[in-house]
């Protein structure tokens, strides 16, 4: 019959000194007090390693830092890995190099990596925009904390302040930058098992859904009279009317460089790196847009920058430079410069262009990369007969007399 081990007591753990040498105070099922000669008391374990099955010891922690009821608990959780055939000393060491890592890997250092990856995605300024708002809500409360310690309660509470605050769009973009960046995480192997965060969005207030502000095709004649009647730098009224011919996106505007401009071709390209979808996008240029450019090289010729800053000449213009104008020529809350794509594209879809024509000019990506490809070819003369059609209606705009109705160009057969 197998010696039966009579588990220890408190008592005996207590009263048990040290000796000429180091000795052990058996509980079963491999668990031991080792008491050495000079009073130290240490918990291990002593088991048969699953492949081998030669006897090994593993430390459990210093009594009575680790007392006896915690010792039995982890004899117990280690035994039940013996049962799965996984070795406790291995699986300590992978626990602790996990933990190692998490410890490193701060929301805030994730967070980072992920942006450089991210950014392969997205134009500068969107990326510079992700990583303000997490700089400002985010980091301040948890960037420092492990990653895999973020929880789903802790996060809802964080931006539990900013819904109060009516925020909704706000707390709407955190919760989906914090989900791409828990992801990213889960991805690259940093957290082990599934996103915490992939339900939060459904704890808070959906914003309402909300267009940017642009005006009706029949006021576009006023916003243009308005353009050249307003108090506003020459650079400012340039770039206004650049974006509004030329139907890009402020940022794509305001960064436009003349080393993108091909005058021979009549074809402006912008590399994708400045593109929102990261896909180069070509413009082809009217006569009404080389006369702007003919007007900014007189000021501009020398600068990397067609609109350059006024305050920092080697960079180019802020990109809501465009905004700011139209606010001080009365279209606060009306009109702003992103709505100048939104008012061409309603008027040349009114106008009878076929509307895959008006969507390539406004560089709306097709998800059917061989059709995109196919398209860009297919669309670039009829694209630059919209772009003539579109530039000479914005023009007439100056010297319509609004009182007569429409243009005498909005009565002709738009171009297909």
């Amino acid at each position: 019959m197998p010696k039966v081990t009579k588990p220890l007591t408190n008592t005996e753990i207590n009263n048990a000194r040290g000796k000429a040498k180091e000795y052990n105070l058996a509980d079963g099922l491999g668990l031991a007090l080792r008491v050495r000669p000079g009073g130290e008391k240490y918990w291990i374990f002593n088991y048969q390693r699953p492949i081998t099955k030669v006897r090994a010891n593993i430390s459990l922690g210093i009594y009575p830092t680790v007392p006896l009821s915690s010792a039995r608990v982890i004899r117990s959780e280690y035994r039940d890995l013996l049962a799965q055939g996984i070795d406790p000393k291995f699986h300590r060491k992978e626990y602790l190099a996990a933990e190692k890592v998490a410890a490193a890997n701060t929301l805030q250092k994730v967070a980072a990596d992920w942006l450089c990856v991210k950014k392969s995605k997205v134009s500068s300024d969107h990326a510079d925009d992700i990583w303000r708002s997490l700089a400002l809500h985010i980091f301040p409360y948890m960037g420092q904390k492990p990653i895999n310690s973020i929880t789903a309660p802790s996060v809802i509470s964080m931006l539990k302040p900013i819904e109060a605050k009516g925020s909704y769009e706000t707390v709407k973009r955190l919760c989906q930058r914090l989900n791409e960046i828990m992801v990213f995480a889960v991805n690259t192997g940093i957290i082990l098992g599934a996103n915490p965060l992939s339900g939060i969005k459904d704890a808070f207030i959906a914003p309402a859904k909300k267009h940017l502000p642009t005006l009706l095709p029949s006021q576009l004649d006023d916003l243009v009279r308005r353009i050249y009647g307003a108090s506003i730098r020459y650079t400012t009224r340039n770039l206004v009317l650049w974006q509004l011919h030329t139907m890009v996106r402020p940022s794509e505007a305001a960064a436009a460089e003349w080393a993108e401009i091909d005058l021979d071709a009549k074809l402006w390209t912008i590399p994708a790196s400045r593109m929102k979808k990261k896909r180069q996008h070509i413009v082809p240029l009217s006569s009404e847009m080389i006369e702007i450019l003919d007007e900014m090289r007189v000021l501009s010729s020398l600068s990397q920058f067609i609109f350059p800053s006024e305050v920092k000449p080697l960079e180019s213009m802020n990109s809501q430079t465009a905004n700011m104008a139209l606010k001080r020529m009365g279209y606060e809350g009306q009109l702003v410069s992103h709505g100048m794509r939104s008012l061409a594209s309603t008027i040349l879809n009114e106008h009878g262009f076929a509307p895959d024509i008006v969507e390539s000019a406004l560089a709306h990506t097709d998800k059917n990369t061989v059709r995109a490809a196919y398209n860009r070819a297919e669309y670039a003369d009829r694209r630059r007969d919209m772009m003539d059609w579109w530039s000479k209606r914005v023009s007439q705009s100056r010297t319509t007399d609004l009182s007569a109705g429409a243009l005498s160009i909005t009565e002709q057969e738009a171009p297909q």
